[in-house]
C-alpha cells in the first residue's frame, strides 16, 4: 500500500494514525471558540485541526441563497446557519497562524473553486474534501492541480461512484487519502457498515475513517481494522446550536479518543510473536516442567511412568513429553528433580569448547563457579553480586580464569542505585554502597589472573516511577560528581547503557539516563569513562527512539570496553536468545569489528540448569565471525 507524505507526517500502513480535530463550523463564528477549540485539540493531542470554507455565492445557485422560501426545510436551515457562522478568509489565516504557534497542522475543507483560491493563499499543506463533493469530478481537478494530497470522504456514495472518484484520482496522479463515511449526523450503529473500510483497501491507497457516531468506540475499532486516518467533529458543547455539534465529541471525548488510539497502536504490535519479560517471569512462576516421577540411574530408559507434570516451569516443557520418553538417561536423576534440555541430548556432563577471535566469559553467582567451569573454559568470569553477595565473606580458591564484576543495582530495604539521585542522601547512600562493592572486588581479584584493572559494571540509576524526567542534564551532573567521590583503586566502574523502561524490582520504570546514543557518548568524551554495552538494551532504546540499530552502536563504538549480548524485541523485551529478537547479529559484530571488548551472553536466565541458556548463546553466536 502507498504512503502519502502531508506536511511532516507520513501517512499510511505501519505508520502512526493521522489525528484529525474536525471543529467545521463548530465554532458558530465565534474566533475565541475557534482559538479555543484549537487550544483543546493541542492539549488531546490530536496531529491536526480542520475548519471548512465556503463561498456562498460560488456554491449555491442565487435564488436559494436570495428566497430561502422557496427551499426545502433542510436547505433553509443550512444556509441561515452558515451566513450565521461565517468566517472570512482573513479570519482562517489568523486561525493557520495561530494554529502554527501552537504546534498544530491546520487544514480546511474548501466546498468551492474560490474556496480552494483562498487557502492556497494560507498555504495549507493538503485538502480534504467533504464526502459531498465525492461525486464532484470539476472540484476533484480543481484541487488537483493545486499538487497537494487529497483526503476525501466516501459518504452519500456509491461503490460505482467510489471507483470513478477514485479512477479519476489516480489518473491524474493526485496522492489521496480515502475515508470510509457515513454521513448522518449522529450515525447510527446498525448504518456505519465499519467492515466496508476493509474493501476500500483494494485501491492500494492509505484508507481512514471520518467518523460521526456517538462515543468512540467505532472509530478505535477502526485503528485496530487498519485505518490510517481518523477524523471526528468535536465541540465546545453538543447541545449548542449547529448542524455539527450532537454528532460531536467534546473535549473529554477527544482527549480519550487520542489515548485510546495510541494505546492501540502500541497494543498492535507486529506478526511477530515474542514471550514479554513479564510473561518469562510468569511462565516460569504458573506454568509446568516434565519432572521425575522416580529416581532414574544414568543409562536406564525413560519410560512414560517415570515421568509427571509439576509446576513451577523451570524444566522441559510437558510439550516435549514424547521427546524424552524412551531417551536413555545421560546422568542420575532423583525423584522430583526437573528433566532439562540436555536430558534430550546424549549427554549431561559433555564439555563446551568455543573459539571466538575475542575474549570471552560466562556470568556466575558464587554458588555456582564449579559447576560452570567444569562444564566449559571460559577466558574470564563474570561475578553477578546480590547485595547478600556484598555482604559475605566469600572463601574461594584461586583460579586461572580473569575476573569482572557487575555490582547490585538492588540494596537492602529495597534501596535502588542510583547515583544520579536529586536527592542527596539517596545519591550518599548509592555511593556508599558502590564503594562497598569496590572493596570486595579488591578481595576478590587476589584470587583470580587479573594483569590490570578489574571492571565493575554499574547500572547508575536515574530512572523515574511515573513519567520521563525532563531536567537530565541535572542527572548527568550528579552522576559526575557520584564517580568521582569513588576511590576505585585496582578497578574501573564501567557505566551499562540502560533499556528505556528497565524492570526494576515491582514494575517498569522510566530510564533517563544513558539510553540515548548522543548523550552516553557525550558523557563518556567529557569524562573518560567507558561503557559495557549491553546489545539487548541497545535494541530497545533504538525501537524507542526511532534510530537504526547500527547508527546507535556506532556513535558509542569508541567507548566499548565490555560486551553483553542478547537478543531483545520491542521496547521491554529484554534479554532473549541469540536469534529470537530483532538484532541482526551479522551486521553488529561488523561494525565492532577492530574493538576488542570482551563478551558475555547475557540472555535471561541463562545460568539455570548448568548453564543450559548460555551453552545455546555461545553454540548460536559461534556461526558469527565475533
Amino acid at each position: 500500500m502507498k504512503t502519502i507524505r502531508i506536511g511532516s507526517r507520513i501517512i499510511g500502513e505501519g505508520q502512526p494514525c493521522f489525528i484529525i480535530a474536525e471543529i467545521g463550523v463548530n465554532h458558530n463564528g465565534s474566533m475565541k471558540i475557534a482559538k479555543k477549540l484549537i487550544d483543546m485539540a493541542v492539549e488531546a493531542g490530536a496531529d491536526c485541526v480542520k475548519f471548512q470554507m465556503r463561498n456562498l455565492n460560488a456554491l449555491y445557485k442565487k435564488d436559494a441563497l436570495e428566497n430561502t422560501l422557496r427551499e426545502d426545510l433542510s436547505v433553509q436551515y443550512t444556509i441561515s446557519l452558515l451566513k450565521k457562522f461565517h468566517l472570512s478568509a482573513e479570519q482562517m489565516k489568523e486561525l493557520a497562524e495561530y494554529s502554527a504557534q501552537k504546534g498544530i497542522m491546520f487544514m480546511c475543507t474548501p466546498w468551492d473553486k474560490p474556496s480552494v483560491d483562498e487557502l492556497e493563499k494560507i498555504g495549507v499543506p493538503a485538502y480534504k474534501l467533504a464526502s459531498a463533493d465525492m461525486t464532484n469530478m470539476d472540484l476533484l481537478d480543481y484541487v488537483s492541480k493545486t499538487g497537494k494530497p487529497i483526503i476525501i470522504s466516501t459518504g452519500m456514495s456509491t461503490v460505482g461512484e467510489i471507483e470513478k472518484a477514485v479512477n479519476f484520482l489516480s489518473g491524474r496522479k493526485t496522492e489521496f487519502v480515502i475515508l470510509h463515511c457515513n454521513s448522518t449526523y449522529p450515525a447510527p450503529y446498525k448504518d456505519i457498515n465499519l467492515r466496508f473500510m476493509l474493501e476500500l483497501k483494494k485501491y492500494g491507497v492509505p484508507v481512514g475513517y471520518s467518523g460521526h457516531e456517538r462515543g468512540i468506540s467505532v472509530s478505535e475499532a477502526a485503528v485496530s481494522m487498519g485505518a490510517c486516518v481518523i477524523e471526528r467533529h468535536f465541540t465546545l458543547d453538543r447541545t449548542m446550536e449547529g448542524p455539527d455539534h450532537a454528532a460531536s465529541l467534546e473535549f473529554t471525548g477527544l482527549q480519550k479518543l487520542v489515548r485510546d488510539i495510541r494505546n492501540i497502536e502500541l497494543a498492535m504490535g507486529s506478526n511477530h510473536r515474542w514471550l514479554t519479560q513479564g510473561e518469562r517471569l510468569n511462565r516460569e512462576n504458573l506454568s509446568k516442567s516434565l519432572v521425575a516421577a522416580a529416581d532414574i540411574k544414568k543409562g536406564e530408559i525413560i519410560t512414560s511412568g517415570m515421568i509427571t507434570v509439576k509446576s513451577p516451569g523451570k524444566g522441559v516443557s510437558p510439550q516435549r513429553i514424547n521427546e524424552l520418553t524412551g531417551k536413555k538417561s545421560n546422568r542420575n536423576i532423583k525423584k522430583d528433580d526437573y528433566f532439562i534440555e540436555s536430558d534430550l541430548g546424549d549427554s549431561a556432563g559433555s564439555f563446551h569448547k568455543y573459539s571466538f577471535e575475542r575474549k570471552w566469559g560466562l556470568i556466575v553467582r558464587y554458588h555456582d563457579i564449579e559447576e560452570v567451569i567444569r562444564k566449559s573454559s571460559p577466558d574470564f568470569l563474570e561475578f553477578h553480586l546480590s547485595y547478600d553477595d556484598v555482604d559475605h565473606d566469600f572463601k574461594t580458591k584461586d583460579y586461572k580464569q580473569g575476573l569482572v564484576v557487575h555490582a547490585p543495582e538492588l540494596f537492602r530495604n529495597d534501596n535502588l542505585l542510583d547515583l544520579c539521585s536529586p536527592d542527596g542522601a539517596k545519591r550518599k547512600f548509592s555511593v556508599e554502597n558502590l564503594q562497598r562493592v569496590i572493596d570486595v572486588t579488591q578481595k576478590l581479584k587476589k584470587h583470580f589472573d587479573v594483569k590490570n584493572k578489574v571492571y565493575i559494571i554499574a547500572h547508575v540509576g536515574g530512572f523515574s516511577i511515573d513519567e520521563p524526567i525532563s531536567g537530565k542534564e541535572k542527572l548527568y551532573e550528579n552522576l559526575e560528581m557520584s564517580l568521582k567521590e569513588l576511590n576505585e583503586g585496582g578497578s574501573e566502574v564501567i557505566i551499562e547503557n540502560m533499556p528505556p523502561f528497565p524492570w526494576l524490582f515491582g514494575g517498569q520504570r522510566y530510564h533517563n539516563v544513558f539510553v540515548s546514543p548522543d548523550e552516553i557518548s557525550s558523557f563518556c568524551k567529557k569524562t573518560g569513562r567507558k561503557i559495557c554495552f549491553d546489545t539487548s538494551h541497545a535494541i530497545l532504546a533504538c525501537n524507542h527512539l526511532k534510530l537504526p540499530f547500527s547508527e546507535y552502536t556506532k556513535k558509542i563504538k569508541p567507548y566499548i570496553a565490555h560486551l553483553h549480548i542478547a537478543d531483545g524485541a520491542g521496547v521491554d523485551g529484554e534479554g532473549l536468545q541469540i536469534g529470537e529478537g530483532e538484532i541482526d547479529f551479522a551486521e553488529l559484530f561488523r561494525i565492532l569489528h577492530g574493538c576488542d571488548a570482551p563478551f558475555v551472553p547475557e540472555t535471561w536466565q541463562g545460568h539455570k540448569f548448568g548453564g543450559e541458556g548460555f551453552w545455546i548463546a555461545l553454540e548460536r553466536l559461534s556461526k558469527y565471525k565475533i
